[in-house]
Parts: structure tokens; C-alpha cells; sequence
């Protein structure tokens, strides 16, 4: 497999494009702004699934799923969230085709205009509480913690697989409490979940924060969220958990009859993680050789390649080691394929981000040992056979290990505690990251400073120091510092 990857020194998004690429993650599709996710992708994506799910699952979630459609009225009855999508709603008008008496083809149907637009899903929001309606009566009806995985359309002008495409795939949840102190709990610990994912699952260090009012979900009171920083300096929202209050169910009429016998509207969050993840996983650990994958989310953990080629004896002791390495839960391929040398393989697994690779030679098995290479590092050690399944799988939770504390010390470089205007526009030009700065908490401030940098502010960092001092733009009093940066 020719490598042929721009260097991220040289053209950073084009080396993104083409580890998606070459690495066999995605293709463009014939629709603009959609991809064809390759099964290569794909297997990422379901490891990032199951594991999210089981975490869902042990907080009490359950699995639902919603329509694709919605009756355009349904957005109508919450403002800010229509105002919100309203410029990223894919509208179906007619339901049927028909051949052009004209030959050219086949047109849409005149006759069979819809009665009321359908809008296909953006979120689920309206369509789901409008379901709950008809679910909740009591407050023994609540709570109800569900989740869906679907796939969303948001009509977006500039893509890039993965970070942003027309249609992607998510999970959704949406549920419904009895009061305001159970609802925010439940977004607290959803935000916690997805840290906690994005850590120890995708080894990417993350900042828990909320969003200001400007940056705050459609029709939500607060936002979470979980931001990252990816290789080139450019911030990534990562995930996202609503504390809705009591928006949608007043705006769809939701209400339960209390412990005191009174009516009350309920009370709602939602929360979501996309593939959106998966492009973040490429931008925080590969390198110009292609992908890099931590191994708790790789399809492949290790692959064992017979040098020169596949022989009986070298067969045998593959076959051994790797039923050794899955009795530890470890995923393995054998390559036997005659048809390309071991350089080649060599490259493609390293293309793929195979985070081991076990050479295994007639001089290797007349030594008793056998060739270990981790991708992360690209080292390469003689392991004795006895003995190297223990080893593989220490080694696996050390590139782990590695990968997870080589963001981390790149993301915290690139934190910077700026003062002065000055300071914030030679941080964005020049180091990259997250400034960290004082702002005097208004949408007009805010919006100003995206103006004229196109730095966002990412998030008001959960847990972190309070520290009064002077807005870094207007030099008004500011009660606290927040993370800016660009971003995807």
C-alpha cells in the first residue's frame, strides 16, 4: 500500500483527508456532504457503540427508537429550538414519483404534495415528547431514561468527513424526571459518562464545562460539554448533555400528577455523542503514517505476520500465540496472505493503526522469540515466545497508557492564560490551543471577539479556580476566566 500522506506540517486538512482515506475509513458519496463510512469506520464506530451503550445501560438507560419523519408543526411549538434548526432542516414536500411524459426520466408526482411538510430528524426532540405525552400521567410514570442510536440530517454547507457531513450517525437520550434537581443530576452524570468515554475509551483528554447562552443548545436552560484539542491546535466539542427544564414539556403539554396530587409540568434533558468522535480520534493521535488507534477501540489489536511467508511451522505457533492473546479478550488476525510481502503488510496494518504487530520468522521460532512493534512509539522488541501473550497484552494497556498522557501533555501546553488582547491574538495565531482569559459575560462581548478572531468561546471550565479580574476586549469586571479557541 503506497503511504503518499501530506505531512501535517505541511497541509494539515489535507492530511486528515487523506488518513480517512488511505486508511480505509470513509468515502465521498454521490449526495454532497454525506459519506459512505467503510467498514474499517464502521468497526471503530461500533466499538465507540457498545461501549457507550453498556455505560448507558449500568445507569439505568434503555433503547428506544423514534421516526425519521417529523410534521414541520411539531417545530413550531418550541421557539428557540426551531429558531435553532431552522436552517438545517431537510424538508420532504411530496410523497410519490412518476415517469416525465417527456422521457427524461422520472419526476415529482404534482398531485401528491403532502398535506404538512415532514422534516427529516435533525434531533428528536419534538417527535419524542410528543410521544411522552401519551406515556406520562404520574409521577409514578417517572422517570423514563431512554436512548436512541439513529442517524440525523442537518443540511451543513462545508463538510469534512466525520467533523461535520449532512447526514451522520448518533445517539441520542432523552429523558423525563419528576422535578429539577433529578433532571440536572441525570445531565451531570451523562456529561461524566461521556469524560469518562473519552478518556479511557478514545484517550483523549477532555475539559467538562458549560456553554454560554450564546453557544447553549436550542432550546435548552444549560449546556455541558465536553471540549478536546486536537494536533493542530483547533478545539472539538466532543459531546454534549442538555438540561432542558421545563421547555418541551410545556411546549408539547407534558404533565404528571405529583406526590401532592397537583398537576406539574416535567421536567427534561438530552444529551448525544456523534461519529464526529471518530474524526476525533484521528486528529488527536495519528501521525503521517497513517492512522493510530488506542487499543480499546481498535477492530484489530494485534495482527501476527508469518516472514517471509506463511509456513506450517510458523502457522502452528501463530495459531498458538493467538488463541492465547483471545483467551484474553485481545482481537487478533493472522495475516496469511501469499500474495503481498511482509513489507507491505507491514505498511498497511501501520496505515490502519493496528496499535501491535508480532513479525514471526523461521530464525525468530528457531530463537524462540518473535518480533513485537507498537504502533504508537514504532519500537520494536524481541520477545521470548514463552510468555509474549502476557507481554502483548501489558503492552497494549501501556500504548494505551501512552497515547491518553501524550494528548494530555500536548493539550495542557497549549492552555495559556492570556491577559491582555494582545496576548489572546498571539495565542490563536501563533501557539494555537486554548486561551484562557477573562470575559465580562456578555452575548455582545462574546460575539465581538468571534468576530474579529473567529475564536469561539469553548466552554466555562467545571471545577476550575474562580479568579475575578477585567474582560481582556472591553475591560469590564469579569467574575471568572473562559477557555477560547477555534474550532471545528
Amino acid at each position: 500500500m503506497a503511504k503518499e500522506i501530506t505531512p501535517r506540517s505541511e497541509d494539515y486538512s489535507q492530511w486528515y483527508l487523506d488518513i480517512v482515506r488511505k486508511a480505509r475509513m470513509a468515502d465521498n458519496s454521490p449526495v454532497r456532504g454525506c459519506m459512505v463510512i467503510r467498514p474499517h469506520g464502521f468497526a471503530i464506530w461500533e466499538k465507540m457503540r457498545d461501549a457507550l451503550d453498556a455505560m448507558f445501560k449500568e445507569t439505568g438507560h434503555v433503547n428506544a427508537y423514534f421516526p425519521l419523519f417529523i410534521p414541520k408543526s411539531f417545530l413550531s411549538k418550541e421557539a428557540a429550538h426551531v429558531e435553532g434548526f431552522a436552517k438545517e432542516c431537510a424538508v420532504v414536500t411530496h410523497y410519490r414519483l412518476k415517469n416525465d411524459p417527456e422521457g427524461n426520466g422520472v419526476i415529482v408526482d404534482p398531485e401528491a404534495k403532502l398535506e404538512e411538510e415532514l422534516i427529516v430528524r435533525p434531533t428528536s426532540e419534538t417527535i419524542i415528547w410528543h410521544t411522552y405525552k401519551d406515556w406520562i400521567q404520574s409521577y409514578r410514570d417517572l422517570p423514563i431514561l431512554i436512548n436512541q442510536w439513529a442517524n440525523v440530517v442537518r443540511w451543513e454547507m462545508r463538510t469534512r468527513p466525520f467533523l461535520r457531513t449532512t447526514e451522520f450517525l448518533w445517539q441520542e437520550g432523552h429523558t423525563a424526571h419528576a422535578g429539577a434537581e433529578e433532571a440536572m443530576e441525570e445531565t451531570r452524570r451523562i456529561l461524566d459518562i461521556y469524560a469518562t468515554f473519552a478518556e479511557e475509551f478514545m484517550a483523549m483528554p477532555v475539559i467538562k464545562g458549560i456553554k454560554t447562552p450564546n453557544e447553549r443548545f436550542a432550546g435548552a436552560d444549560e449546556t455541558f460539554c465536553i471540549e478536546a484539542l486536537m494536533q493542530d491546535g483547533k478545539a472539538l466539542q466532543a459531546g454534549t448533555s442538555h438540561f432542558l427544564g421545563q421547555n418541551f414539556a410545556k411546549a408539547f403539554e407534558v404533565l404528571f400528577l405529583n406526590k401532592d396530587n397537583q398537576q406539574e409540568h416535567v421536567w427534561a434533558t438530552s444529551w448525544g455523542v456523534s461519529t464526529r468522535l471518530v474524526g476525533g480520534l484521528i486528529m488527536t493521535h495519528s501521525d503521517d503514517d497513517g492512522l493510530v488507534l488506542p487499543p480499546k477501540l481498535a477492530p484489530i489489536q494485534v495482527v501476527i505476520v508469518p516472514i517471509p511467508k506463511p509456513a506450517p511451522a510458523l502457522t502452528e505457533v501463530a495459531e498458538k500465540i493467538a488463541a492465547q492473546l483471545r483467551a484474553k479478550g485481545i482481537s487478533v488476525k493472522i495475516d496469511n496472505d501469499e500474495q503481498n510481502r511482509p513489507g507491505f503488510k507491514f505498511a498497511e496494518y501501520e496505515m490502519i493503526g493496528v496499535p501491535v504487530r508480532l513479525g514471526l520468522g523461521q530464525r525468530d521460532l528457531d530463537a524462540g522469540q518473535v518480533e513485537v512493534a507498537r504502533r504508537d512509539t514504532k519500537e520494536k522488541n524481541s520477545v521470548p515466545l514463552d510468555g509474549v501473550a502476557e507481554y502483548v497484552a501489558n503492552l497494549l494497556d501501556e500504548i494505551q497508557a501512552n497515547l491518553f498522557n501524550r494528548a494530555k501533555a500536548h493539550r495542557d501546553e497549549h492552555i495559556t492564560k492570556v491577559d491582555t488582547w494582545a496576548e489572546l491574538e498571539d495565542v490563536l495565531e501563533s501557539k494555537t490551543g486554548f486561551a484562557y482569559a477573562h470575559w465580562d459575560g456578555t452575548t455582545e462581548t462574546e460575539l465581538e471577539i468571534k468576530e474579529r478572531t473567529k475564536a469561539t468561546i469553548r466552554c466555562i471550565p467545571l471545577d476550575w479556580e474562580e479568579e475575578p479580574g477585567t474582560c481582556i476586549l472591553t475591560g469590564k469586571p469579569s467574575a471568572r476566566r473562559v477557555l477560547f479557541a477555534r474550532a471545528y
